[in-house]
């Protein structure tokens, strides 16, 4: 049964907890590929003659595609019905799995997860604003913790999924395994998820898309080219100053736009400004730290992909248990102590993962995991109810995908960030190595197939060197949000949500 409000505080639909389940499946699957793909990143260069650049695209084109999409997703699900979309995305997903799945190059593995991006951005707001449609605002709560520990558990088993299809099957399966999953939530959702649109939703905002995804895209091109370009090429500089200006465009014309993507005045309210700042820079650390952790673990510490992925487990067991407890935490001290708070925990992590080294033993990593998993479901759920306690009922859809952008850009941009200065560090190591060929230079992946003990040595201690510089900036990074939650969110415990907040 269709919909054009959403449910009131008294409205209870019976099926709510079976949708709910639906949902935490459909999100499992965005959960799982974005960090599932990461102990694979080895075999895939092995296997397909990937360089250092073409892993970060195989990676980030995802993230990106997924981030620049995503609010004319929730504008679409807003105008056409919350449930078409989550169809259409799921569709779609399954689609682009298929064809990574089948990819026989870089370049084709690069295009199909750009088609997983588009059918990612259709799902996780869809997730989100149709809970909120179904749940009233006594149980939102409690429904938001539950899916936002789901999404934590995805993220944090995707390794351990991977390494095991990568040591008993083959690369191609990280990506088939998608498929039993979208039909399940599929054939589910036909029958337990309820439609709910926005019968007054504006027209769509192609403006407002063209000009964020380009910015976004020109700037992860720039992150991403620049250690092997040099940051002072050409091309790079070029790329961040088109970023900067299309994005100050896209700020202009939202401002003054009929129909805007994003409301600009949302930003004037500080619990959604620093929420938002919150839980993207708590992605921009997770991400960033899973994209050369697996290969640090892989190609240094020489665990396989299975190992590799069990020994990220531990980020897991923080995310499990913050994520449904933060709620009754941020009753009892509020969101101005609890966002903050997960995110010192978060640059703790991340400082005890820049301590690590070639001989560094396992307990080192399992405690920074633990901490990592521990603050970012800590931060992330009050974040994102405070986030959906700003935004008027009939903008669910968009409201989500304003939450979403902000951990998958977040995501994105940590991966770009914290891989290109990996590989600038490493580079800038390998290049004082007199003879040493362009491969070793490239990657550790391409010092270990030489063969030569002492290109090994110097390329894991290169990989080392640079992982440790990043890391430090990642702590930097997550301080820096720790701070602006502090100063920024309210002091009071806990609002409901569903219920706007004027600025």
């Amino acid at each position: 049964m269709k919909r054009n409000s959403l449910v009131s505080s008294e409205a209870l639909d019976p099926r709510r907890w079976w949708t709910l389940a639906v949902l935490c499946l459909s999100l499992l699957v965005i959960g799982l590929d974005n960090t599932i793909l990461n102990v694979a990143l080895p075999t895939l260069q092995r296997d397909l003659d990937a360089s250092s650049a073409q892993l970060q695209w195989i990676v980030d084109i995802y993230m990106l595609v997924f981030a620049g999409v995503l609010l004319t997703a929730g504008s679409l699900g807003d105008r056409f019905g919350r449930k078409r979309a989550l169809t259409f995305g799921l569709a779609v997903f399954g689609l682009g799995s298929l064809g990574s799945a089948l990819a026989t190059s870089p370049e084709l593995l690069i295009v199909m997860r750009a088609l997983m991006g588009v059918g990612g951005a259709f799902i996780m707001p869809s997730t989100l604003s149709i809970l909120v449609a179904t749940f009233p605002a006594h149980e939102r709560a409690k429904a938001i913790g539950i899916w936002a520990g789901v999404s934590g558990i995805g993220i944090a088993i995707g390794p351990v999924a991977g390494g095991w299809l990568i040591e008993h099957t083959s690369w191609a399966w990280i990506f088939l395994v998608n498929l039993p999953i979208v039909l399940v939530a599929l054939a589910a959702g036909r029958w337990l998820v309820p439609e709910s649109l926005d019968a007054s939703a504006p027209k769509l905002d192609l403006r407002g898309f063209t000009l964020s995804f380009a910015a976004l895209t020109t700037l992860i091109w720039g992150l991403i080219e620049a250690p092997a370009r040099g940051w002072t090429d050409g091309g790079v500089l070029a790329a961040f100053a088109v970023a900067l200006t299309v994005g100050v465009a896209f700020v202009a014309w939202e401002r003054r736009a009929p129909s805007p993507m994003l409301d600009m005045e949302l930003f004037r309210n500080p619990r959604f400004t620093a929420s938002s700042a919150a839980i993207s820079l708590a992605f921009f650390a997770l991400f960033g730290m899973i994209f050369f952790l697996t290969q640090y673990m892989q190609m240094v510490r020489g665990y396989d992909a299975l190992d590799a992925g069990i020994k990220t487990l531990p980020v897991a067991a923080g995310l499990v248990f913050a994520g449904p407890s933060s709620t009754k935490l941020t009753e009892k001290l509020g969101l101005r102590i609890v966002v903050p708070l997960g995110l010192v925990f978060v640059a703790g992590g991340m400082y005890l993962i820049s301590m690590a080294d070639a001989t560094s033993g396992y307990g080192l990593i399992a405690a920074a995991l633990v901490l990592l998993g521990y603050g970012i479901g800590t931060a992330m759920a009050p974040a994102t109810d405070a986030i959906m306690g700003v935004l008027p009922e009939a903008k669910m859809s968009v409201g989500s995908a304003i939450n979403d952008t902000t951990r998958v850009a977040g995501g994105a941009l940590g991966i770009a960030v914290l891989g290109s200065l990996l590989a600038s560090g490493y580079r800038g190591d390998m290049d004082s190595i007199a003879g040493a060929p362009e491969m070793a230079r490239d990657s550790l992946a391409g010092a270990l197939a030489t063969g030569n003990p002492q290109l090994i040595a110097a390329g894991q201690e290169a990989f080392v060197n640079g992982m440790q510089t990043a890391t430090l900036v990642a702590v930097g990074v997550a301080l820096a949000g720790a701070l602006i939650a502090a100063v920024f969110l309210p002091g009071e415990r806990r609002m409901p949500a569903g219920k706007a907040v004027t600025a």
